[in-house]
């Protein structure tokens, strides 16, 4: 039998490491003890909000953007209701398991939504929720959502969808929207001023034209509703208790702001129709006297509804592939050469120069020369003796040529600048480019180097160096149909809130008269003005007017042809067709004229894009759009004027080459 024997010597060498061991499980139950009571009871009642705000979702409640009216009240852009289905980031275990699921539902591939997923998450980061696809169908709807049940983070809310009824006709001005992206984000909350409403992601922002412009004044405010979720990130049908208070309260939406823009819908609608039935590309744009816009055209254009959904890649490339660049705001994005509706500015500077009259005859051949180099005229025949009324009508070149040679480039400039050439309008529009018109000064601080003198010949004729957009030329000839008051084009009449009040109001303004004299001490005398005038009358009425073929019946208009060439021919070439030059080469063309021709009412701009001539591709669709306009505001002139014997008019068939301007 083991026997133990007790050593009391020994078990007094360990009762100190015993009260080193009572001691640290007395320190530890202390802490323990203490952090409990801390947790439990002295921020017991935090914690308890903080877990209960986690069973919480907060879900944002999109406010409707503000619509966008015409001048009389219609609808330029709305929005419609519909549904999206949406996925929370943090839910996502197997995104290509997730996508076979829901993928068919939605008529979407599986590796589709997986684009979605990971463009998403590249773009908005991975806290944003991901939209799958908007504008769900019913059927999808309530497929989807038999689907949450089984798959944690799917959600089927209600959207808000941006609808233009017009669709392709006047996308560029009107714009469109989408959502914001990480760059984006950062950009615009930099901007905010203290008491704004910040950004945030997956919000809907205006991306161009005016829902750009506008996007402060007509987004409102989103609201926000809580709901109880369970672990899966579903909505639980148990009822919160506001335990928190003020905290947490749902917050309704408040709509955006309305804008009012001066266009005229009915117009706008009758210029894309012409544009349309003539199978042209280009610019147009229809103003006021006043310098409100009535009507905005860029062709070929886009419908701005494929943006307020996802738009497929293949028309995206399409757009960003077209060489006549459909997304670009041509009236005031490109700039181009005017050709022959410059004269009239180069007509107005000779006559306050004093170096013509209007009784001032000059001989018109078909070419002359001019430091050893041939300059043609459209016409080979030449135009024999004319004054500046029989040259305008006719558009002769050489007329022209002689003016520039006498001007000079610098003369040129001190006068047709002050009609606004060279220069922004002031439109509220963003990314307006200035065009040029040139003087010798620029070119040496430009090109290094000196102005020669045959370029005054390419000048006067609007071709060198000269270039402008369609709505400076709008802008410029309504200077010279209201002798010499420069306006400020505008689009946008008022801003009201939801219950009619007007938080914002413009109203049209004078720029400068070029009647007066101006800083430079430069100014066109009211004189000179009416000689212009009546110039400009005789090429829409004379007999060898070059827009004699478009007339609107009862209307008397004035204006200018162009043939802008888009290209250096040699001197065998020239006279070649325009039409059987690849569409590249051939030359754009240009109508700009006013009605009625004494008392201005409307000026309308047509740039046609490889039109090859001003007469027979831009003139067709001023007229409609002046048409337009009498038929609305005029009643009753156009169809009786019609009636009488004699005076409709039949255009005929015209060759390019006969009248090229």
């Amino acid at each position: 039998m083991s026997q133990y024997i007790s050593n009391p010597e020994e078990a007094r060498s360990y009762q100190s490491r015993y009260r080193i061991l009572y001691i640290f499980v007395g320190l530890t139950m202390l802490v323990f003890i203490s952090r409990l009571f801390w947790l439990q009871i002295v921020i017991g009642t935090e914690l308890r909000n903080f877990s209960e705000k986690n069973r919480v979702k907060q879900n944002k409640i999109y406010s409707p953007r503000g619509l966008i009216l015409d001048r009389e009240g219609g609808i330029l852009v709305e929005n419609l209701s519909g549904f999206e289905v949406i996925i929370s980031p943090q839910y996502i275990t197997d995104k290509n398991e997730l996508a076979k699921i829901i993928g068919p539902v939605m008529g979407y591939t599986p590796q589709r939504v997986v684009d979605r997923i990971n463009r998403s998450l590249k773009i908005n980061g991975p806290f944003s929720v991901i939209r799958i696809k908007e504008n769900l169908t019913r059927e999808e709807v309530f497929r989807l959502k038999q689907l949450r049940m089984t798959v944690p983070g799917l959600e089927i809310r209600e959207s808000i969808l941006r609808a233009y009824p017009l669709q392709d006709n006047g996308a560029q001005l009107l714009g469109y929207v989408g959502e914001i992206s990480r760059r984006e984000l950062s950009q615009l909350n930099q901007k905010r001023l203290p008491g704004q409403v910040v950004f945030n992601q997956g919000d809907i922002v205006g991306k161009s034209g005016l829902e750009e412009l506008l996007d402060d004044k007509i987004r409102g405010t989103d609201g926000v509703r809580f709901i109880q979720v369970d672990a899966h990130g579903r909505e639980t049908v148990t009822k919160i208790p506001n335990i928190y208070g003020e905290q947490i309260r749902d917050l309704e939406p408040v709509y955006g702001n309305n804008a009012t823009l001066t266009i005229d819908k009915d117009l706008q609608t009758a210029a894309y129709d012409s544009f349309e039935k003539n199978e042209k590309i280009g610019s147009l744009i229809a103003m006021k006297s006043n310098g409100e816009i009535l009507a905005w055209i860029n062709t070929p254009s886009f419908n701005p509804n494929d943006f307020a959904t996802e738009i497929p890649a293949k028309t995206w490339n399409q757009l960003i592939t077209n060489p006549f660049k459909p997304l670009r705001n041509k009236a005031i994005q490109d700039h181009f050469s005017p050709g022959s509706t410059f004269k009239p500015f180069v007509g107005l500077a000779a006559l306050q120069d004093g170096i013509i009259t209007d009784k001032t005859v000059v001989y018109s051949p078909g070419r002359m020369f001019f430091g050893g180099r041939p300059y043609h005229d459209h016409n080979r025949a030449g135009h024999g003796y004319v004054t500046i009324y029989s040259a305008m009508e006719k558009s002769s070149n050489i007329f022209f040529y002689q003016l520039g040679i006498k001007l000079g480039i610098d003369k040129m400039y001190d006068y047709i600048s002050l009609l606004g050439l060279g220069s922004r309008t002031g439109i509220e529009l963003p990314r307006e480019v200035p065009g040029l018109m040139p003087n010798s000064v620029w070119k040496k601080n430009n090109r290094g180097e000196e102005w020669q003198p045959g370029e005054n010949l390419s000048v006067a004729i609007g071709q060198s160096y000269v270039s402008v957009t369609p709505l400076q030329m709008a802008v410029a000839y309504n200077a010279i149909a209201t002798e010499g008051k420069v306006v400020r084009p505008m689009l946008i009449k008022k801003v009201t809130d939801n219950e009619g009040n007007t938080l914002l109001e413009q109203f049209p303004s004078i720029v400068r008269d070029v009647s007066q004299p101006q800083n430079s001490g430069a100014h066109i005398e009211p004189k000179n003005f009416k000689i212009i005038k009546e110039a400009m009358r005789r090429v829409a009425n004379g007999s060898t007017g070059t827009a004699r073929h478009w007339k609107v019946p009862g209307v008397e208009m004035a204006g200018k042809t162009g043939t802008a060439q888009v290209q250096n021919f040699s001197a065998d070439q020239i006279y070649t067709s325009c039409k059987e030059r690849p569409m590249q080469s051939r030359h754009h063309g240009w109508y700009i004229a006013w009605a009625p021709w004494d008392n201005p009412e409307i000026v309308v701009a047509v740039l046609a894009l490889h039109g090859c001539s001003g007469n027979t591709a831009a003139a067709p669709i001023v007229r409609d759009v002046v048409e337009a306009y009498y038929k609305k505001y005029h009643p009753g002139i156009v169809e009786a004027a019609a009636k009488k014997p004699g005076s409709k008019v039949i255009p005929p068939k015209i060759k390019v080459e006969e009248i090229n301007d």
